[in-house]
């Protein structure tokens, strides 16, 4: 039988499964997921520039950059408020 400081101290991760865990890393890149998202943000608003005469294409890349702004937006706010949660 074991006891609970036992299970208390074993890792939330398996490291059969995650190696990283053994040694103390586990986890993602927070700014480097926002940091990323506004390049990727900025490359996609960057596809307004051309020789491309159709105002369709404005449109969608108009719209997916919006998107993705939004959507970064969301979660930096989302991220300042977990305690509300």
């Amino acid at each position: 039988m074991s006891s609970s400081s036992e299970l208390d101290r074993r890792p939330a991760v398996d490291t059969h499964d995650e190696p990283s865990a053994a040694w103390g890393w586990h986890g993602t890149f927070p700014k480097g997921i926002k940091i990323a998202g506004w390049l990727s943000t900025l490359a996609v608003f960057s596809l307004l520039i051309g020789n491309h005469k159709g105002r369709v294409e404005n449109v969608w890349v108009i719209g997916i950059g919006v998107a993705m702004a939004l959507a970064l937006i969301w979660l930096e706010v989302r991220g300042r408020t977990p305690w509300r949660r």
